[in-house]
């Protein structure tokens, strides 16, 4: 089905090359990260460079969130010929990983956070072949060079922020059984204060092997007997990961799944991510309403924002999944009649109420499967001086993966994506685990292009599969009601769940709640937080952007980190 798609992004790829800019950016969740960033662009490396200098050191600074024993996805556009790229670097089953995983004795699906700590969630970690891919296709400076800031830090230390110790004080509980977790996070027992200096030696001896030797001192060797000792050996829920399982993994290099929303094309993720094809069929749903003229403070806007967001999380539920193992309908889900007939189900003055999934060409009958929680992920972006950008979402899935540890970094629980129930009314699920199969994933690394063929938007978030939303809201923000990144950004969270609509606890989102009830549903104020990060081009540069939610800075080269 992958393949169908390529007409399309051959067809909308018809960008222009872009001259070289007055500086780079870079804008993460993390101010170290952001300045790892910059300090790569300002020795000369290109926006590729930077990302994987940005990967190693928040494996380091926000284990919480993603590192190298994870995975992640990568948007890069080259400025070279204007072409887009992206690369799959998420997680992979083992071998030993049946449809079966996550039933209980009784067959039924075990309890979610019951399955997440421990050996049996997790997955071959992608990020470190998806950082090699990368640096060989665009990287300028020696591989060896990309790792040193997290190096430094890790040797020298790093502060806790509060970000990282509000994390490590809730999952104290959890702890009591991960010894290797409380070795390098606890001071005395305690979960170390904000502001404690703490130092990894082994994470630092990693990557300077990594460094010497490239990514197979990863996938190989010494680490790999580590993962698999890990995952063995856990307190809770052992199972097996082997070497052979490391040793196999591939990142790949998928087409970007791209569209058009009014005057712009927009890019993003393919499967085994359901972020483009969900941001974007909400976008082709509202497409067909004057968004700018309604403006954001118009209830009429968030009313048919939720109902085309609903409609589109149920074709998500029915189709996506690995398209390596399932036949998923991308192409279908994002064309422009089907859109149209979606949007025909959307009243302005009315709530459905309820929400089935549709019927794309070419999809073939699926059962929709219930969504997980989500919590562990990052998103970051940059460009250099010579135009090329990178929008990378990256991810261990829950707060500190599977709470275990080899060699200093945190493995992933990202196996806990896959549905647990591998059927539903005895049709298979498309997201069922298999072995060598990616678990689908909410992340939405996008990049928008203007008429004029330039970038003029890269953003992303963390959220779970609240992620798709974060986006939408900045994208719609920032193209239908023309604001910047940041106050895009600022717009109220929208979601929904088993009680319906959900809105950000804020004054714009109570304002917005308190006008809906017209529509036949009350939209309920609530804590949707999120962590976006992005960069918009400004003339002949570019400027950054991180949520003013969390602790994310941006930064151009040559200039210090910007809240």
């Amino acid at each position: 089905m992958l393949k169908k798609l390529r007409p399309l992004a051959a067809l909308l790829s018809a960008t222009l090359s872009l001259p070289a800019l007055a500086q780079g950016v870079t804008s993460s969740a993390d101010s170290r990260a952001t300045d790892a960033g910059r300090q790569i662009l300002q020795d000369g490396g290109t926006a590729a460079d930077a990302a994987v200098a940005m990967v190693a050191v928040l494996t380091l600074v926000e284990p919480q969130s993603s590192g190298i024993g994870g995975g992640g996805f990568m948007l890069h556009h080259d400025a070279r010929d204007g072409s887009i790229s992206t690369i799959d670097g998420r997680e992979t089953a083992p071998a030993a990983a049946t449809p079966d995983r996550f039933l209980g004795p009784d067959g039924k699906p075990r309890p979610y956070m019951d399955a997440i700590p421990g050996g049996l969630s997790v997955g071959v970690p992608g990020n470190m072949r998806l950082m090699e891919m990368a640096h060989k296709k665009w990287g300028k400076l020696e591989w060896k060079a990309l790792f040193q800031p997290a190096i430094k830090l890790a040797e020298e230390g790093f502060e806790v922020s509060p970000a990282l110790y509000n994390w490590l004080n809730q999952y104290q509980p959890v702890w009591k059984d991960f010894p290797a977790a409380r070795a390098i996070y606890y001071i005395d027992g305690k979960p170390a204060p904000v502001g404690t200096r703490l130092k990894n030696p082994a994470y630092a001896a990693l990557l300077r092997d990594i460094a010497a030797r490239g990514p197979d001192a990863f996938y190989t060797g010494a680490n790999a007997r580590a993962i698999g000792t890990a995952v063995a050996g856990a307190p809770r829920n052992a199972a097996t990961l082997t070497a052979r399982d490391l040793a196999a993994y591939k990142a790949k290099e998928r087409p970007a799944v791209c569209t058009t929303y009014r005057v712009y094309k927009v890019c993003g993720m393919g499967p085994p991510s359901s972020g483009a094809t969900t941001v974007f069929g909400i976008l082709g749903m509202v497409e067909g309403w004057d968004m700018k003229a309604m403006g954001k403070d118009n209830p009429m806007s968030w009313h048919l924002l939720s109902e085309a967001m609903q409609l589109s999380y149920a074709d998500r539920a029915a189709y996506l999944g690995d398209g390596d193992f399932v036949d998923v309908p991308a192409r279908g889900l994002l064309d422009k009649a089907y859109l149209a007939e979606r949007r025909q189900l959307i009243s302005p003055y009315r709530a459905a109420g309820r929400y089935e999934p549709g019927t794309p060409p070419g999809a073939s009958p699926r059962a929709a499967a219930p969504p997980v929680p989500e919590q562990g992920t990052t998103h970051f972006v940059t460009a250099d001086r010579a135009g090329n950008v990178v929008s990378m979402t990256s991810t261990v899935e829950s707060i500190f993966g599977s709470q275990l540890i080899a060699n200093g970094y945190f493995l992933n629980n990202e196996l806990t994506d896959f549905d647990f129930a591998p059927t539903k009314d005895g049709v298979p699920t498309a997201n069922r685990v298999q072995a060598g199969k990616r678990p689908l994933s909410s992340m939405a690394p996008t990049i928008v292009y203007g008429p004029d063929g330039k970038v003029v938007l890269a953003v992303g978030s963390a959220g779970g599969k609240r992620i798709i939303m974060h986006v939408t809201k900045v994208l719609i923000g920032v193209l239908d009601w023309g604001l910047d990144a940041k106050a895009a950004m600022e717009l109220p969270n929208l979601f929904f769940g088993p009680s319906g609509v959900v809105i950000e606890n804020d004054e714009a989102g109570r304002a917005i709640a308190a006008k809906m009830q017209p529509f036949g549903y009350r939209i309920t104020p609530t804590d949707l937080g999120s962590k976006l990060n992005a960069i918009e081009r400004v003339g002949d540069g570019w400027r950054g952007a991180a949520d003013p939610r969390g602790p994310g800075t941006s930064s151009v080269d040559g200039a210090p980190p910007q809240g």
